[in-house]
């Protein structure tokens, strides 16, 4: 039995810096989605003041954190996973009671928080991440000198992150876009999500007790709590905050990035905003080893009930027998899967309404619905047919429904495959499951997913993704505001910077990874070639 630790131990009081803001307005409480009930502990919706010390604070941290080096910032982020292994115990319970998520799971995410830290700690102390080119003056050029031309990728300035719903540690307060963020020198600003306040709470002290430990400005870090939008909006509003890193709804990505495009100086927000995640099921496949993918995607579909967001929730299958037979096993696996608690009570409702308004969509027909059971936050596992006329007619069938549920498209032959799949919006993943001569004969099918989706996986399940150098966790519109970036892996540093050129500059007022001697060791474009690295 897992046991959080005592309620009074939350105060529920936003962190700016290294102080707490002073209680105001109506408390709230988190609620636990197995049982209804709410939890101990109050928190307080930050204040506009609250916001701005904040963001002010941030602002006054970067003329230092910018410009400390790799090392200095690897140290901070090694601390802070340090930090969350020493309190996992008090962080997984919190986050169990908020969530309804397994501990197993729980535990799992703990580990991948605290991996991707100390993944962003390596490249941040390695250091080549930030692109350093040099090219030489070449006084003696005709008809023209050649200046001497140095550039380098730069921090921003100070971030706001916005906690996710799904995932209360790997991409919330010390999740992903914090990490990246850190790493690439720019101070964070997190918006809690309202949710799990207790688990963020817990997190957020770890990270004010590493920025402390460090010697760091206090501004480095600030955690603000918010049961509704306001503050959110306030922090994306605030002239000192650079860029906006953000995973949930569309609804909620789309407000950020209109805000911040309305600000007298527009920054980039980097959204997340779900994604159906197309699973592909070619012939060979549905004939040869159809009933062991279909156990898979149902394990996959409706794994965390169904609350990942490369969730498959669309699956392409072929008409005729052996797209029969493999429906018929995913509806069975489907129907025999129990229903579990979701995140809140408010995302099964929107769960159940769209998963009823699929089943109301004529041309559509339901092939299994698990049993719901009681209990306001419960979601059930279900699976439904049409065909790829009906698919085209009803755009909203093209549109994700967070949670365990899956349409099933049947497609006439690889000509109606391709055409599909050339009609669908940005995704997260695609899923191909097909043999070599199934892959040749959908080469089409492949093109057109390779234009849609940020991740193609061949003969697996999209959920689960890899934290790595390579990973692409991300897509084109509207799975995320912007598809030439990444939330997960290192490739998230170019969120966060922006590209600097040193004319003619006297060596004493380059950064040290533009010197000349190269006393870091970092792997550089030197004269149009690659030099160096460790």
């Amino acid at each position: 039995m897992l046991n959080a630790r005592p309620s009074a131990m939350l105060d529920g009081l936003s962190l700016l810096g290294s102080s707490h803001a002073a209680p105001a307005g109506t408390p709230f409480r988190a609620t636990d989605p197995a049982t209804g009930r709410p939890l101990d502990g109050d928190f307080y919706t930050a204040a506009p003041g609250d916001v701005d010390r904040a963001a002010t604070l941030a602002a006054e941290a970067f003329e230092t954190f910018g410009r400390t080096s790799g090392t200095g910032r690897a140290a901070l982020l090694r601390r802070i996973a340090d930090g969350l292994e020493a309190d996992a115990e008090p962080i997984v319970a919190r986050a169990n009671q908020e969530t309804a998520l397994a501990e197993a799971r729980l535990r799992g995410e703990l580990a991948r928080t605290t991996g991707q830290l100390r993944l962003f700690a390596a490249a941040a102390e390695e250091g080549s991440w930030v692109d350093a080119r040099i090219d030489h003056a070449d006084p003696a050029r005709q008809p023209a000198p050649k200046p001497d031309l140095r550039s380098m990728l730069r921090p921003l300035g100070p971030v706001a992150i916005f906690g996710a719903s799904n995932f209360p540690l790997a991409f919330s307060v010390a999740g992903g876009d914090t990490a990246s963020a850190l790493a690439a020198g720019c101070p964070v600003v997190v918006k809690a999500h309202p949710a799990h306040p207790g688990t963020s709470a817990l997190v957020g002290r770890v990270v004010q007790a590493a920025v402390a430990a460090e010697g760091l400005p206090e501004g480095v870090f600030s955690l603000l709590f918010d049961v509704g939008i306001e503050a959110g909006l306030a922090l994306v509003r605030h002239p000192a905050i650079r860029a906006v890193g953000f995973t949930g709804s569309r609804t909620g990505g789309l407000a950020l990035v209109a805000e911040a495009a309305g600000r007298p100086e527009p920054i980039p927000v980097y959204a997340e905003m779900g994604s159906v995640n197309p699973f592909v099921v070619l012939p060979e496949a549905a004939s040869g080893r159809g009933p062991a993918v279909a156990a898979a995607l149902c394990g996959s579909l409706t794994l965390g009930v169904g609350q990942f967001c490369t969730g498959p929730g669309l699956v392409f299958i072929p008409e005729g027998a052996a797209g029969d037979a493999f429906l018929d096993a995913l509806a069975a696996n489907v129907g025999a899967t129990p229903a579990g608690p979701m995140l809140t009570a408010g995302i099964a409702r929107a769960y159940r309404a769209g998963a009823d308004r699929l089943a109301a969509t004529p041309g559509v027909r339901a092939c299994a619905r698990a049993a719901s059971g009681d209990g306001p936050a419960l979601g059930a596992a279900a699976l439904f047919e049409t065909d790829t006329a009906t698919f085209r007619a009803h755009p909203h069938l093209a549109e994700e429904v967070f949670g365990p549920v899956a349409l099933a498209v049947r497609y006439r032959d690889a000509a109606d495959l391709a055409a599909v799949a050339a009609s669908l919006e940005g995704q997260l993943t695609a899923t191909v499951h097909g043999t070599a001569a199934d892959l040749e004969a959908h080469a089409g099918s492949l093109a057109a997913l390779e234009g849609r989706v940020g991740r193609v996986v061949f003969n697996g399940v999209p959920t689960g993704v890899e934290v790595g150098h390579a990973t692409v966790h991300g897509g084109p519109f509207p799975a995320t505001s912007d598809g030439r970036s990444t939330s997960v892996g290192t490739r998230a540093l170019s969120r966060w910077v922006r590209a600097v050129c040193w004319q003619d500059a006297p060596e004493a007022v380059l950064p040290p990874e533009l010197h000349d001697a190269n006393p870091l060791g970092l792997r550089r474009l030197v004269d149009g070639r690659w030099t160096g690295g460790r």
